[in-house]
């Protein structure tokens, strides 16, 4: 890992909310393409998921599910009840951020696709007691649907017209399939 890299890792954990800002934007646009010092970082970012930072949290998680394409061991399939727990972080904007990037894990290899809609299929159905049970469906089929756009496994959009089909408020149920008009 160069140096410039192991710094913005450290500042993910800075009280300077500029220096952490950065260090966000410079690791999100590294991980955008597999890299090779994934596994050197893995561990730490595994443990910045418990952080008492929720900043720390949503960074963590959002840089692990862009790693997932540096992960030739497939250590994100062990690994991905840890980021699935984020999405129930006690702090929403967390849980959202973490959310929103799952569906990146799933375009990495059928194991890792079938992991997440597991995953994700589990989460729709036990957030209806939830607080914030309406946005975290909409997200959970927005991975759905991102998922799909890249793969066109019609399986995807299958599985989540069947999660949508569960919700019991009309009005969400329409809201929901908004996301797969076109599709």
């Amino acid at each position: 890992m160069d140096a410039a890299t192991r710094i913005q890792l450290d500042n993910i954990r800075s009280q300077d909310r500029d220096l952490q800002n950065a260090a966000y934007a410079y690791l999100m646009v590294a991980t955008e393409q597999p890299v090779d010092w994934a596994y050197e970082a893995w561990d730490e970012l595994l443990e910045s998921l418990h952080d008492e930072d929720n900043k720390v949290r949503a960074i963590a998680s959002q840089v692990l599910s862009n790693l997932a394409r540096s992960d030739p061991e497939s250590r994100m399939l062990k690994d991905f009840d840890a980021l699935l727990a984020v999405t129930k972080d006690e702090r929403f904007v967390t849980a959202r951020h973490c959310m929103q990037s799952l569906w990146k894990i799933g375009v990495v290899g059928e194991a890792q696709q079938a992991r997440v809609l597991d995953g994700l299929a589990a989460r729709y159905t036990e957030c209806a007691d939830e607080k914030n049970c309406t946005l975290i469906r909409y997200d959970i089929i927005e991975n759905f649907r991102k998922l799909y756009d890249l793969t066109h496994d019609q399986t995807i959009r299958e599985r989540a017209l069947a999660l949508i089909a569960t919700e019991p408020d009309a009005k969400y149920r329409k809201k929901y399939g908004t996301l797969w008009r076109g599709a």
